[in-house]
């Protein structure tokens, strides 16, 4: 093959920049098992086809849903397995759906502790009086 790809194959830059990502981060999806290259050419560079930019975009919604990388991998096998069940897909969907409910809470907590905070403060004086200071130095919570 020349060095020029055809309309199916493009150069990791071209792939890259048509869903937003950078190189190294092809690479690493690459070095995860996520993406394959379709081929190399003669000098090695890697060519993918629109599989791999399919797959990129599939990667970049569930991550923006919270899904980890191993999360991805399983999500894209069960999708590659002809005996996988949607039971399968939806189970690990739930187990991440329970992850975020509790960060939610942990936030909400946090939120709260701050909010009790700043209304314990009025702003003014010196700062070896605010109450907020003293507070995060208490021995006991």
């Amino acid at each position: 093959m020349t060095g020029a790809a055809s309309s199916t194959s493009l150069t990791i830059g071209r792939l890259a920049r048509r869903v937003g990502v950078g190189a190294e981060t092809l690479r690493h999806y690459e070095r995860l098992g996520l993406i394959r290259p379709l081929r190399r050419t003669a000098s090695n560079y890697r060519l993918y086809d629109e599989e791999a930019e399919r797959r990129l975009h599939f990667i970049r919604r569930a991550q923006a849903l919270g899904f980890s990388l191993e999360d991805i991998r399983e999500l894209l096998s069960l999708h590659e397995r002809v005996d996988a069940t949607a039971e399968e897909v939806k189970r690990l969907t739930e187990d991440r759906l329970a992850q975020v409910e509790a960060k939610i809470g942990d936030l909400e907590r946090i939120r709260d502790g701050l909010a009790a905070l700043v209304e314990s403060c009025s702003g003014s004086g010196r700062a070896d009086e605010c109450p907020i200071l003293a507070s995060l130095g208490a021995t006991d919570p």
